[in-house]
Protein backbone atom coordinates (compact mmCIF):
# COMPACT_ATOMS: atom_id res chain seq x y z
CA UNK A 1 0.00 0.00 0.00
CA UNK A 2 1.51 3.48 -0.96
CA UNK A 3 1.14 5.31 2.47
CA UNK A 4 0.41 8.96 1.48
CA UNK A 5 2.87 11.70 3.27
CA UNK A 6 0.01 13.76 4.94
CA UNK A 7 -3.97 12.46 4.69
CA UNK A 8 -5.89 15.89 5.15
CA UNK A 9 -9.29 14.46 5.79
CA UNK A 10 -10.90 17.75 6.85
CA UNK A 11 -12.46 19.57 4.13
CA UNK A 12 -15.58 20.63 5.99
CA UNK A 13 -13.36 22.92 7.71
CA UNK A 14 -11.63 23.97 4.68
CA UNK A 15 -11.04 22.41 1.24
CA UNK A 16 -8.16 23.21 -0.38
CA UNK A 17 -7.82 25.77 -3.21
CA UNK A 18 -9.47 24.49 -6.10
CA UNK A 19 -6.89 25.12 -9.55
CA UNK A 20 -9.99 26.52 -11.15
CA UNK A 21 -9.82 29.31 -8.10
CA UNK A 22 -5.96 29.56 -7.50
CA UNK A 23 -5.45 30.78 -11.31
CA UNK A 24 -8.44 33.03 -11.41
CA UNK A 25 -7.53 34.68 -8.02
CA UNK A 26 -4.02 35.37 -9.26
CA UNK A 27 -5.33 36.76 -12.60
CA UNK A 28 -8.08 38.95 -10.92
CA UNK A 29 -5.59 40.24 -8.45
CA UNK A 30 -4.38 42.80 -10.95
CA UNK A 31 -7.74 43.46 -13.01
CA UNK A 32 -10.25 43.41 -9.79
CA UNK A 33 -8.60 45.87 -7.29
CA UNK A 34 -10.58 48.86 -7.65
CA UNK A 35 -13.95 50.26 -6.14
CA UNK A 36 -16.69 48.60 -8.87
CA UNK A 37 -18.92 51.13 -7.62
CA UNK A 38 -17.03 53.96 -9.21
CA UNK A 39 -17.44 55.06 -12.69
CA UNK A 40 -13.79 55.92 -13.77
CA UNK A 41 -12.29 52.72 -16.32
CA UNK A 42 -10.89 50.60 -13.60
CA UNK A 43 -14.04 50.81 -11.17
CA UNK A 44 -15.63 49.58 -14.22
CA UNK A 45 -13.63 46.90 -15.10
CA UNK A 46 -14.13 45.64 -11.11
CA UNK A 47 -17.65 46.09 -11.62
CA UNK A 48 -17.38 43.83 -14.66
CA UNK A 49 -16.01 41.10 -13.36
CA UNK A 50 -18.14 41.20 -10.37
CA UNK A 51 -20.95 40.94 -12.07
CA UNK A 52 -19.41 37.77 -13.56
CA UNK A 53 -18.77 36.16 -10.24
CA UNK A 54 -22.57 36.94 -9.92
CA UNK A 55 -23.78 35.48 -12.96
CA UNK A 56 -21.63 32.54 -12.42
CA UNK A 57 -22.75 31.72 -8.86
CA UNK A 58 -26.31 32.42 -9.72
CA UNK A 59 -26.26 30.02 -12.77
CA UNK A 60 -24.81 27.18 -10.63
CA UNK A 61 -27.62 27.90 -7.51
CA UNK A 62 -30.50 28.03 -10.27
CA UNK A 63 -31.29 31.45 -9.23
CA UNK A 64 -31.01 35.26 -10.82
CA UNK A 65 -28.19 37.40 -10.75
CA UNK A 66 -30.04 39.68 -8.46
CA UNK A 67 -30.69 37.82 -6.11
CA UNK A 68 -26.22 37.14 -5.14
CA UNK A 69 -24.99 38.93 -2.71
CA UNK A 70 -21.68 38.45 -1.95
CA UNK A 71 -20.66 38.91 1.83
CA UNK A 72 -17.41 38.49 4.14
CA UNK A 73 -18.37 34.73 5.31
CA UNK A 74 -20.65 32.01 5.34
CA UNK A 75 -21.57 33.30 8.61
CA UNK A 76 -22.10 36.11 8.04
CA UNK A 77 -24.40 35.20 5.29
CA UNK A 78 -26.39 33.18 7.61
CA UNK A 79 -26.85 36.06 10.02
CA UNK A 80 -28.24 38.45 7.11
CA UNK A 81 -30.33 35.55 5.79
CA UNK A 82 -31.80 34.26 9.06
CA UNK A 83 -32.25 37.93 10.41
CA UNK A 84 -33.27 39.61 7.51
CA UNK A 85 -36.01 37.77 7.04
CA UNK A 86 -37.25 37.45 11.06
CA UNK A 87 -37.07 41.32 10.22
CA UNK A 88 -39.48 41.26 7.45
CA UNK A 89 -42.39 39.43 9.17
CA UNK A 90 -42.36 42.31 11.73
CA UNK A 91 -45.29 44.52 11.28
CA UNK A 92 -45.60 48.30 12.59
CA UNK A 93 -43.98 47.80 16.16
CA UNK A 94 -45.94 44.44 17.26
CA UNK A 95 -43.53 41.47 18.11
CA UNK A 96 -41.49 39.45 15.55
CA UNK A 97 -43.11 36.50 16.33
CA UNK A 98 -41.21 33.03 16.92
CA UNK A 99 -37.95 32.26 15.37
CA UNK A 100 -37.92 28.32 15.16
CA UNK A 101 -35.46 26.22 14.40
CA UNK A 102 -33.86 22.57 14.12
CA UNK A 103 -31.86 21.18 16.53
CA UNK A 104 -28.89 20.69 14.82
CA UNK A 105 -28.39 23.90 13.26
CA UNK A 106 -24.96 25.53 13.08
CA UNK A 107 -23.79 27.50 15.92
CA UNK A 108 -24.12 30.37 13.41
CA UNK A 109 -28.13 30.54 13.25
CA UNK A 110 -28.14 29.55 17.12
CA UNK A 111 -26.24 32.55 18.22
CA UNK A 112 -28.11 34.50 15.47
CA UNK A 113 -31.65 33.48 17.13
CA UNK A 114 -30.25 34.17 20.89
CA UNK A 115 -29.52 37.99 19.49
CA UNK A 116 -32.78 38.86 18.27
CA UNK A 117 -33.96 38.66 21.78
CA UNK A 118 -37.18 37.54 20.58
CA UNK A 119 -39.18 33.95 21.63
CA UNK A 120 -37.38 30.82 19.80
CA UNK A 121 -38.63 27.46 19.38
CA UNK A 122 -36.07 24.37 18.43
CA UNK A 123 -37.67 20.96 16.69
CA UNK A 124 -36.26 18.17 17.63
CA UNK A 125 -34.78 15.63 15.51
CA UNK A 126 -34.76 11.80 15.13
CA UNK A 127 -31.25 9.96 15.87
CA UNK A 128 -29.63 10.12 12.48
CA UNK A 129 -30.16 13.48 12.41
CA UNK A 130 -33.14 13.99 10.49
CA UNK A 131 -36.26 16.82 11.18
CA UNK A 132 -39.29 14.96 10.25
CA UNK A 133 -42.34 16.50 8.65
CA UNK A 134 -44.49 15.55 12.13
CA UNK A 135 -42.09 17.06 14.81
CA UNK A 136 -42.59 20.77 12.62
CA UNK A 137 -46.15 20.46 11.95
CA UNK A 138 -46.37 19.54 16.05
CA UNK A 139 -44.12 23.30 16.89
CA UNK A 140 -46.17 25.15 14.77
CA UNK A 141 -49.49 23.82 16.01
CA UNK A 142 -47.88 25.13 19.62
CA UNK A 143 -47.08 28.06 18.66
CA UNK A 144 -50.88 28.08 17.01
CA UNK A 145 -52.61 27.11 20.18
CA UNK A 146 -50.55 29.74 22.35
CA UNK A 147 -51.84 32.68 20.21
CA UNK A 148 -48.50 33.46 18.50
CA UNK A 149 -46.75 33.15 14.83
CA UNK A 150 -43.50 31.71 13.40
CA UNK A 151 -41.70 34.41 11.42
CA UNK A 152 -39.32 32.08 10.02
CA UNK A 153 -38.24 28.64 10.17
CA UNK A 154 -34.44 28.04 9.90
CA UNK A 155 -33.78 24.37 8.79
CA UNK A 156 -30.38 23.46 7.13
CA UNK A 157 -29.35 21.79 4.12
CA UNK A 158 -27.39 19.02 5.08
CA UNK A 159 -25.78 18.67 8.35
CA UNK A 160 -22.55 19.54 9.00
CA UNK A 161 -21.14 17.54 11.58
CA UNK A 162 -23.58 14.41 10.46
CA UNK A 163 -24.09 14.77 6.75
CA UNK A 164 -27.76 14.32 7.19
CA UNK A 165 -29.87 16.06 4.60
CA UNK A 166 -32.86 17.38 5.41
CA UNK A 167 -36.36 16.45 3.53
CA UNK A 168 -36.72 20.02 2.63
CA UNK A 169 -39.63 19.66 0.34
CA UNK A 170 -41.81 17.86 2.89
CA UNK A 171 -40.89 20.24 5.53
CA UNK A 172 -41.89 23.21 3.36
CA UNK A 173 -45.81 21.79 3.12
CA UNK A 174 -45.38 21.93 6.74
CA UNK A 175 -44.38 25.65 6.59
CA UNK A 176 -47.00 26.82 4.42
CA UNK A 177 -46.21 30.58 4.03
CA UNK A 178 -43.57 30.99 6.75
CA UNK A 179 -40.52 31.74 4.95
CA UNK A 180 -37.70 29.10 5.30
CA UNK A 181 -33.89 30.16 5.43
CA UNK A 182 -31.91 27.60 4.26
CA UNK A 183 -28.22 26.67 5.82
CA UNK A 184 -26.68 25.49 2.78
CA UNK A 185 -22.82 25.90 4.14
CA UNK A 186 -22.00 22.30 4.18
CA UNK A 187 -24.11 21.46 0.87
CA UNK A 188 -23.62 24.31 -1.63
CA UNK A 189 -21.67 22.90 -4.61
CA UNK A 190 -21.55 19.19 -3.67
CA UNK A 191 -25.11 18.44 -3.98
CA UNK A 192 -28.08 20.48 -6.11
CA UNK A 193 -30.19 23.30 -3.78
CA UNK A 194 -33.78 22.45 -3.31
CA UNK A 195 -36.25 24.93 -3.98
CA UNK A 196 -38.87 27.09 -2.06
CA UNK A 197 -36.39 28.81 0.16
CA UNK A 198 -36.87 32.17 0.70
CA UNK A 199 -33.03 32.57 1.72
CA UNK A 200 -30.43 30.57 1.95
CA UNK A 201 -26.16 30.91 2.62
CA UNK A 202 -23.33 29.62 1.15
CA UNK A 203 -19.38 29.44 2.40
CA UNK A 204 -16.58 29.59 -0.96
CA UNK A 205 -14.02 27.96 0.86
CA UNK A 206 -16.32 24.85 1.80
CA UNK A 207 -16.30 24.32 -1.62
CA UNK A 208 -12.61 24.92 -2.79
CA UNK A 209 -12.93 29.12 -2.92
CA UNK A 210 -10.93 31.36 -1.23
CA UNK A 211 -11.45 32.06 2.86
CA UNK A 212 -13.25 35.30 3.46
CA UNK A 213 -16.64 34.95 0.80
CA UNK A 214 -19.81 34.02 1.83
CA UNK A 215 -23.10 33.67 -0.45
CA UNK A 216 -26.15 35.10 0.55
CA UNK A 217 -29.39 34.41 -1.61
CA UNK A 218 -32.61 36.13 -1.21
CA UNK A 219 -35.37 35.18 -3.89
CA UNK A 220 -37.10 37.98 -5.50
CA UNK A 221 -40.62 38.64 -3.68
CA UNK A 222 -39.00 37.09 -0.12
CA UNK A 223 -40.31 39.77 2.78
CA UNK A 224 -36.89 40.54 3.78
CA UNK A 225 -35.22 44.01 5.29
CA UNK A 226 -31.42 44.54 5.96
CA UNK A 227 -31.17 43.21 9.84
CA UNK A 228 -28.31 46.15 10.26
CA UNK A 229 -27.18 49.16 10.18
CA UNK A 230 -26.04 49.69 6.37
CA UNK A 231 -24.35 52.40 4.16
CA UNK A 232 -25.03 54.04 1.20
CA UNK A 233 -24.36 50.99 -1.32
CA UNK A 234 -26.73 50.02 -4.09
CA UNK A 235 -26.97 46.17 -2.35
CA UNK A 236 -29.04 46.73 1.14
CA UNK A 237 -28.22 43.08 1.55
CA UNK A 238 -24.41 43.18 1.63
CA UNK A 239 -21.81 45.58 4.06
CA UNK A 240 -19.15 47.57 2.85
CA UNK A 241 -16.38 46.60 0.16
CA UNK A 242 -16.86 43.25 -1.58
CA UNK A 243 -13.72 41.83 -2.24
CA UNK A 244 -13.81 41.35 -6.19
CA UNK A 245 -10.76 39.43 -6.84
CA UNK A 246 -11.83 36.37 -4.03
CA UNK A 247 -15.32 36.14 -5.43
CA UNK A 248 -14.73 35.81 -8.72
CA UNK A 249 -12.31 33.04 -7.29
CA UNK A 250 -14.76 31.54 -5.25
CA UNK A 251 -17.55 31.57 -8.41
CA UNK A 252 -14.55 29.71 -11.11
CA UNK A 253 -14.10 27.27 -8.35
CA UNK A 254 -17.96 26.26 -8.07
CA UNK A 255 -18.52 26.54 -11.57
CA UNK A 256 -15.73 23.93 -11.94
CA UNK A 257 -17.10 21.29 -8.50
CA UNK A 258 -20.65 21.57 -10.36
CA UNK A 259 -19.22 20.10 -13.22
CA UNK A 260 -17.54 17.34 -11.70
CA UNK A 261 -20.29 16.80 -8.87
CA UNK A 262 -21.74 13.83 -10.23
CA UNK A 263 -18.55 11.62 -10.62
CA UNK A 264 -16.77 12.96 -7.73
CA UNK A 265 -20.16 12.02 -5.32
CA UNK A 266 -20.19 8.57 -6.72
CA UNK A 267 -16.44 8.10 -5.96
CA UNK A 268 -16.36 9.60 -2.21
CA UNK A 269 -19.84 8.29 -1.44
CA UNK A 270 -17.72 5.06 -2.17
CA UNK A 271 -14.67 5.76 0.47
CA UNK A 272 -17.00 7.15 2.95
CA UNK A 273 -18.92 3.97 2.98
CA UNK A 274 -15.82 2.10 3.21
CA UNK A 275 -15.08 4.29 6.18
CA UNK A 276 -18.34 3.68 7.66
CA UNK A 277 -18.31 -0.29 7.74
CA UNK A 278 -15.15 -0.46 8.84
CA UNK A 279 -15.02 2.00 11.58
CA UNK A 280 -18.46 0.29 12.60
CA UNK A 281 -16.96 -2.76 13.08
CA UNK A 282 -14.35 -1.53 15.81
CA UNK A 283 -15.29 -2.58 19.33
CA UNK A 284 -17.83 0.42 21.05
CA UNK A 285 -17.71 3.06 18.04
CA UNK A 286 -20.64 4.60 16.90
CA UNK A 287 -21.32 5.96 13.14
CA UNK A 288 -23.73 8.56 13.35
CA UNK A 289 -26.07 10.32 10.74
CA UNK A 290 -27.71 8.86 7.88
CA UNK A 291 -26.19 6.37 6.10
CA UNK A 292 -27.73 7.10 2.76
CA UNK A 293 -29.70 10.60 2.33
CA UNK A 294 -26.28 12.45 2.93
CA UNK A 295 -23.55 14.14 2.13
CA UNK A 296 -21.25 12.15 0.04
CA UNK A 297 -17.62 13.23 1.28
CA UNK A 298 -18.51 13.36 5.00
CA UNK A 299 -18.62 10.90 7.82
CA UNK A 300 -18.81 11.51 11.83
CA UNK A 301 -18.14 8.44 14.10
CA UNK A 302 -17.37 7.97 18.00
CA UNK A 303 -15.45 6.03 19.96
CA UNK A 304 -16.76 5.07 23.51
CA UNK A 305 -13.52 5.52 26.56
CA UNK A 306 -11.76 7.93 23.98
CA UNK A 307 -11.01 11.94 24.01
CA UNK A 308 -11.73 13.55 20.50
CA UNK A 309 -8.72 15.73 20.90
CA UNK A 310 -6.29 13.20 21.92
CA UNK A 311 -7.93 10.98 18.98
CA UNK A 312 -7.30 13.72 16.70
CA UNK A 313 -3.92 14.34 17.90
CA UNK A 314 -2.37 11.37 18.01
CA UNK A 315 -3.72 10.81 14.05
CA UNK A 316 -2.22 14.47 13.33
CA UNK A 317 1.05 12.64 14.32
CA UNK A 318 0.32 9.67 12.14
CA UNK A 319 -0.35 11.93 8.94
CA UNK A 320 -3.82 11.80 8.73
CA UNK A 321 -5.74 14.94 9.15
CA UNK A 322 -9.29 15.07 11.12
CA UNK A 323 -11.45 17.01 13.07
CA UNK A 324 -13.60 16.77 16.00
CA UNK A 325 -17.28 17.71 16.22
CA UNK A 326 -17.51 17.16 19.59
CA UNK A 327 -14.57 17.77 21.57
CA UNK A 328 -14.84 20.10 24.81
CA UNK A 329 -13.70 23.32 24.40
CA UNK A 330 -11.82 25.17 26.82
CA UNK A 331 -14.33 27.87 27.06
CA UNK A 332 -17.23 26.06 27.13
CA UNK A 333 -16.93 22.45 28.18
CA UNK A 334 -19.62 21.30 26.19
CA UNK A 335 -20.01 18.29 24.30
CA UNK A 336 -21.31 19.16 20.62
CA UNK A 337 -25.64 20.22 20.14
CA UNK A 338 -25.80 18.51 17.29
CA UNK A 339 -24.80 14.93 18.21
CA UNK A 340 -26.67 15.65 21.96
CA UNK A 341 -30.06 16.35 20.14
CA UNK A 342 -29.66 13.16 18.07
CA UNK A 343 -29.04 11.45 21.39
CA UNK A 344 -25.91 9.67 20.20
CA UNK A 345 -22.49 9.11 21.58
CA UNK A 346 -20.65 12.53 22.40
CA UNK A 347 -17.55 11.63 23.55
CA UNK A 348 -14.61 10.70 21.70
CA UNK A 349 -15.98 12.04 17.93
CA UNK A 350 -14.46 12.72 14.80
CA UNK A 351 -15.11 13.58 11.79
CA UNK A 352 -13.71 12.57 8.56
CA UNK A 353 -14.49 14.75 5.54
CA UNK A 354 -12.84 14.22 2.13
CA UNK A 355 -11.05 16.43 -0.36
CA UNK A 356 -11.69 16.64 -4.30
CA UNK A 357 -8.17 14.81 -4.01
CA UNK A 358 -9.00 12.75 -1.48
CA UNK A 359 -8.54 8.92 -2.69
CA UNK A 360 -8.11 4.69 -1.76
CA UNK A 361 -4.44 5.68 -0.15
CA UNK A 362 -5.45 8.51 2.09
CA UNK A 363 -8.83 6.68 3.27
CA UNK A 364 -6.74 3.20 3.74
CA UNK A 365 -3.84 4.87 5.82
CA UNK A 366 -6.67 6.05 8.10
CA UNK A 367 -8.46 2.85 8.95
CA UNK A 368 -5.17 1.33 8.78
CA UNK A 369 -3.91 3.53 12.03
CA UNK A 370 -6.97 4.09 13.38
CA UNK A 371 -7.52 0.63 15.34
CA UNK A 372 -3.89 0.96 17.18
CA UNK A 373 -4.78 4.65 18.12
CA UNK A 374 -7.90 3.49 19.52
CA UNK A 375 -6.68 0.64 21.29
CA UNK A 376 -3.54 2.88 22.50
CA UNK A 377 -5.91 5.75 23.75
CA UNK A 378 -8.01 3.24 25.98
CA UNK A 379 -5.22 1.11 27.32
CA UNK A 380 -4.14 4.66 28.42
CA UNK A 381 -7.01 5.18 30.91
CA UNK A 382 -7.17 1.57 32.03
CA UNK A 383 -9.23 -0.10 29.26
Amino acid sequence: MSIPARAYLDSASAEPLHPAAHATLAAALDQGWADPRRLHHEGRRARLLLDNAREVVAEAFAVRPDEVTFTSSGTDAVHRGLLGLHRGRRTGTSAAGTLVHSAVEHSSVLHAARWTQDPVVEVPVTRTGVVTPQALRERLEQLTEAGTRASVAAIQHANHEVATIQPVAELLEELGDVPLFLDACASAGRVALPDGWAAAAASAHKWGGPAGVGVLLVRKGARWRNPFPGDDRVDERGSGFENVPAALAAAAALQAVTAERADLAARQTALVDRVRSTVAALPDVEVAGEAVQRLPHLVTFSCLYVDGEALVTELDRRGVAISSGSACTASTLEPSHVLAAMGVLTHGNVRLSLTRDSGDAEVDHLLDVLPEVVRDLRAQVGL
